[in-house]
C-alpha cells in the first residue's frame, strides 16, 4: 500500500460518486418541535452540537481528499436556514476552492416525485468536470397515502402493529381524513393525498407516527416504509423502535433513484 493511501489520500482522483448525509437532527425543525427551545431536550443546536454538528465539514474534507468526480450532500432544509446559510456557504466555498463546480443548494419535496409523502430535503450537488447539473423532472401526478394499504399475497415483514388503549381507538374513529388527534398529535392519513413527513421514532414515542386511513391505529414499520417507497421485501432489523428510526432517517429510495439518474446523466 502506498504512503498516500495509508494517509487516506488516493494517488489519483476517485472517478465515481460520493454521497453523504451528515446527521440532520441538530438542524431539524420537525425533530424538535415537541420541546421548548430552552429545555434540555431541545436538540436543534446546529453546528454547536458537540457530536454531530460539524460532520458536514468532515464530509467536505473526505471529498477534497479523495476527489470524486461528483458528490451529493443531503440534509434537512434547516441546514441552510439555521444560521442564514453562513456555515453551508463556507462548506460550498471549500469545495469550490478544491476545484469543484457546485450547484446552488436545492430543496426537493418527495411528493413532487411520485412519492406519497410530503418530505422536503436539501441537496448540494457538485462535480470536478465543470459541467452543469440537470435536475430530476417532477412527476405529473400526486400519489396518495392510500398506498399503505397495498395488498400482499403473504404477510410482509415488519408489519406488526402497536396495541392501543380503548380510549385512543375511540378518538381515532372520530377523525376524518387528514384530521389530527390533538392528544396523541397524530394525523389520520388521507388516501388521496400525500402524508406528512415520516419521522424517526419508536413505539414509546420519540417521533410522530401517522394513523392508518381506514383502521383506528398508528402505522406499522412496513406501512411507514411504504410511504418512504421501500419495497416490501426490504427487511428492517433490530427493535421496533430502531426499525422506525431506520425508516424515518432514510431518503425515499424512489427519490434517491431519480436523483442518482440525474447525476449519472449529467456527469457520467
Amino acid at each position: 500500500m502506498s504512503e498516500t493511501l495509508k494517509k487516506g489520500v488516493p494517488s489519483s482522483p476517485f472517478e465515481w460518486l460520493f454521497v453523504g448525509g451528515p446527521p440532520c437532527q441538530p438542524f431539524s425543525i420537525a425533530a424538535n418541535q415537541r420541546f421548548a427551545k430552552g429545555g434540555e431536550n431541545f436538540k436543534r443546536t446546529g453546528f454547536a452540537h458537540p457530536k454531530n454538528g460539524n460532520l458536514l465539514f468532515d464530509f467536505v474534507r473526505l471529498i477534497t481528499e479523495f476527489q470524486p468526480r461528483a458528490f451529493i450532500i443531503e440534509n434537512v432544509p434547516g441546514l441552510r436556514d439555521l444560521d442564514g446559510g453562513e456555515q453551508l456557504s463556507a462548506a460550498v466555498c471549500s469545495l469550490q476552492s478544491a476545484g469543484y463546480t457546485v450547484e446552488q443548494p436545492v430543496i426537493l419535496d418527495a411528493s413532487h416525485f411520485g412519492i406519497a409523502q410530503q418530505r422536503k430535503r436539501l441537496f448540494v450537488v457538485g462535480n470536478s468536470l465543470g459541467l452543469p447539473f440537470s435536475r430530476p423532472t417532477p412527476a405529473s401526478r400526486v400519489v396518495g397515502a392510500g398506498s399503505v394499504r397495498k395488498l400482499c399475497t403473504a404477510a410482509a415483514p415488519n408489519d406488526e402493529t402497536r396495541e392501543h388503549k380503548a380510549e385512543s381507538i375511540l378518538r381515532y374513529q372520530k377523525l376524518d381524513y387528514g384530521q389530527r388527534d390533538q392528544l396523541g398529535r397524530v394525523d389520520r392519513l388521507h388516501p388521496s393525498l400525500p402524508s406528512k413527513t415520516v419521522i424517526a421514532g419508536g413505539t414509546n414515542g420519540g417521533g410522530r407516527s401517522h394513523l392508518h386511513p381506514e383502521i383506528p391505529r398508528t402505522l406499522s414499520v412496513r406501512e411507514s416504509a411504504r410511504l418512504q417507497t421501500f419495497p416490501d421485501e426490504y427487511v428492517f432489523i433490530g427493535s421496533t423502535a430502531r426499525q422506525f428510526t431506520q425508516v424515518g432517517n432514510a431518503v425515499p429510495p424512489v427519490l434517491a433513484a431519480q436523483l442518482g439518474i440525474a447525476v449519472k446523466n449529467s456527469y457520467f
